[in-house]
Order: C-alpha cells, then sequence, then structure tokens
C-alpha cells in the first residue's frame, strides 16, 4: 500500500520542473539574452552597467560578469572607450546564417521523408501559430514560429544537426524576430507554415523542399541593412 501511494505522488508530481537555484549572474544573463534576441534590444544597442544595476535591482557584479558570458556567447561586443553593446549583425552574417538555416531545414525535411517520420508535432506549432494571430500576440508567435522550425529539426533524429542547429539558434531567433517585428504581418508569417507541412505529410519531396528553401530565403524580400545595421 505504501509503494502504491509512493507511485502515486510520483505520478501526480512527474509533470512539475524541478526548482532551479541559479547563480544571479546566470539569471541574469539569461535576461539579458532573452531581450538579445527576441529583438527588444537591437543589434547596436550599448550595455550601461550601472543602468542595468539600478534597472534590475542589483549590485554591477553579478550585471557586469552576466555581460561576460553573453559577450563569449558572441552576442555582445567590447568598443574601445566606449563599453560594452550588442553585437551589430552585418549583411553577410545575416546571409550566411540564412544560408545555413536553409541547408539544415531542407536535410531535415528529407530525413523525415526518407523516415516516414509523423508531422503531427509541426501542426501544433502552426495551432499556435494561429493563436497567437487570433489574439495579436507578436511575441507568441516568434515562439510558435521558433519552435515549428526547431520541430522539424529534431524530427529529422540526427544528433549532429540538432547541435550544429543549436549553436546558431541564437543567431536564427534574434534575425527572425528584427525580421518579423519590421513585416509585422503576424498572418502571413503564420500562414508560411502549413503548405511545408502539408507536403511533407502527403511525401512530396520536390514541393516541401521548395517551400522550405522559399521560406528560408525570405530574407531577399527585404534589404538586409534594415536589421543589420545599428546607427553609432
Amino acid at each position: 500500500m505504501a509503494d502504491q501511494t509512493a507511485g502515486l505522488r510520483r505520478t501526480q508530481l512527474g509533470d512539475i520542473a524541478p526548482i532551479q537555484n541559479l547563480p544571479l549572474r546566470m539569471q541574469i544573463a539569461e535576461r539579458l539574452r532573452t531581450a538579445i534576441i527576441s529583438g527588444r534590444l537591437q543589434p547596436g544597442a550599448v550595455l550601461v552597467e550601472t543602468a542595468l544595476a539600478e534597472q534590475m535591482n542589483v549590485s554591477r557584479a553579478p550585471i557586469r560578469e552576466a555581460i561576460q558570458i553573453l559577450e563569449n556567447d558572441g552576442l555582445v561586443e567590447t568598443i574601445a572607450y566606449k563599453g560594452k553593446r550588442v553585437k551589430p549583425l552585418s549583411a553577410r552574417e545575416v546571409e550566411e546564417t540564412y544560408g545555413l538555416r536553409e541547408i539544415f531545414e531542407v536535410s531535415a525535411a528529407q530525413r523525415i521523408l526518407d523516415r516516414n517520420v509523423s508531422v503531427a508535432p509541426l501542426w501544433e506549432c502552426c495551432e499556435a501559430m494561429e493563436k497567437a494571430v487570433h489574439d495579436d500576440n507578436y511575441e507568441a508567435l516568434v515562439a510558435a514560429d521558433e519552435a515549428f522550425h526547431r520541430t522539424l529539426i529534431q524530427l529529422s533524429d540526427h544528433e549532429l544537426l540538432l547541435s550544429l542547429w543549436n549553436n546558431l539558434y541564437m543567431r536564427i531567433h534574434q534575425i527572425m524576430a528584427l525580421r518579423n517585428r519590421g513585416e509585422r504581418n503576424l498572418a502571413e508569417i503564420a500562414g508560411n507554415h502549413p503548405p511545408i507541412v502539408k507536403a511533407l505529410e502527403s511525401g512530396d519531396r520536390e514541393i516541401a523542399t521548395q517551400l522550405i528553401a522559399r521560406h528560408t530565403r525570405a530574407l531577399a524580400e527585404f534589404d538586409p541593412a534594415s536589421i543589420a545595421e545599428f546607427p553609432e
């Protein structure tokens, strides 16, 4: 009886995430990282320790440590005599990032088709995007959009591909957020995804590849400098 009770308790608590006691610098770094990759802190934005410390109600020491973490991530850079700023995106970096994204996602789609993997999880992402459009919730749309592309990679069941994607993820998310923030056409952004899932579901390799390539090449539809540069 005691074993059954313990098992029941474990079942009831199984979906509750453990409490994470992260160091303050890690918590601050995560908040700043989220602000950067979501586009709220734009490329070129200066990071002033005193202002951030006051805003977050902490001392300057953990702020300085958090900024160093982000610099190691490649999201922040040091400018001589000026301090730290969010690293600007060059047009070349934007183009190379999207080029890699196309290679990764086309490869993932081909593996999904070769293995006849169910794409039901991608429909869930599409539904989340539709809800975000209905609610006019831009942040939710960005999150669902990113979840769609990450899920596509995960469904390919390729560990090295996923590892490479994770390394590229922060830049992809940042560029997507900045690009989508400029467009602000939530319905159009969401509408690009269901045709991809339908093609995968029907096993149409040619159409799926074309749609994914076209979707990831959306960079050509706007001027990269509009998000790649930030005034000094």
